[in-house]
């Protein structure tokens, strides 16, 4: 297996008291694997080129020339220099300090931004690290701490994930919304025993296990067929969009959907059915679009077994 090493964010030590050790903190997602688009030129079909300008002079600014700013007003910033902002003194920006353990029920989902691994930095520090994790573990609570990461200060929650720790950045109060901006306009509706009752019914029968292989990015499965499809010029035709149905009588909506819900939940006791060929070769063709490696590697891997041939 290849060593994360180099796509660490942030490299330091976690502590607890006294307790210390060097750790590294790593993404827990990769959005890489997501078909993307490039922008282009509608006349030439050549990729649209961003360049960075001074908003005044138009010509364009050097990467070294360019540096950060607070605007105060209009037309004053004050500027903030990277040697400047380094100094900024935290204990955080080398140290995740433990501060607190908390219920995990107690962090609302909206406090999440998002998840990253922590694990030893180097061969030293194991014990120490295990000691933590299994402290974090063994009081079943959350461990709250400090890091400075991109140029600010996130407040991150750890917990246990295998034998290493999961860290999820989370938000500041001032950058959660209140909720009543939105909810106070909604209804108050009385809402009967009887359709509690089909309701309940419905999440019964649709009751599983939440595993997140069976579920499929449909959107992108679509995105590899639309590009195939204009790989070898077969015309596109729109289909036809789902449309929103007015419900008349909630109570027969109700019943018809424990109806349904029971054919469903038939259906899905099942066995699947085998992914077709079709789809891997969608796949296969799509991948020297997306300019994967492993692409390369596979073209790569072909030509010997033709020249093979040929001498045969």
């Amino acid at each position: 297996m290849r060593s994360p090493w180099h796509l660490a964010n942030w490299k330091g030590f976690l502590r607890l008291s006294l307790v210390t050790c060097p750790v590294a903190l790593y993404p827990a997602t990769s959005e890489s694997e997501r078909i993307s688009f490039n922008q282009l030129n509608r006349a030439t079909g050549h990729r649209i080129k961003y360049l960075k300008v001074d908003a005044d002079t138009g010509d364009e600014v050097a990467n070294e020339d360019i540096v950060k700013g607070y605007k105060v007003d209009t037309d004053t910033f004050i500027e903030v220099t990277k040697e400047e902002l380094e100094n900024v003194a935290l204990e955080s920006t080398r140290t995740i300090e433990i501060d607190e353990f908390v219920d995990r029920s107690e962090i609302a989902p909206r406090y999440l931004i998002r998840p990253y691994c922590l694990r030893p930095d180097g061969k030293i520090g194991h014990d120490a690290f295990a000691v933590i994790r299994e402290t974090i573990h063994e009081m079943d609570k959350v461990a709250i701490g400090r890091l400075v990461l991109t140029n600010r200060e996130h407040i991150i929650a750890l917990e246990p994930l295998d034998k290493g720790l999961m860290g999820t950045l989370l938000r500041y109060p001032y950058e959660v919304r209140d909720p009543k901006e939105y909810f106070d306009e909604i209804q108050d509706v009385k809402v009967t025993k009887d359709m509690l009752d089909l309701a309940r019914h419905i999440v019964e029968q649709k009751a599983g296990s939440f595993e997140p292989e069976k579920f499929e990015d449909q959107y992108e499965s679509a995105l590899v067929e639309l590009i195939n499809q204009k790989r070898v010029g077969k015309p596109i035709t729109p289909k036809e969009r789902p449309r929103g149905e007015n419900v008349v009588d909630l109570m027969d909506a109700l019943r018809k959907s424990v109806g349904g819900a029971s054919a469903e939940t038939m259906a899905q006791k099942k066995p699947p059915k085998k992914a077709k060929k079709a789809a891997a070769g969608q796949k296969e063709m799509l991948m020297p679009i997306a300019g994967k490696k492993a692409a390369a590697k596979q073209t790569a891997a072909k030509k010997p077994a033709r020249s093979q041939r040929k001498s045969a």
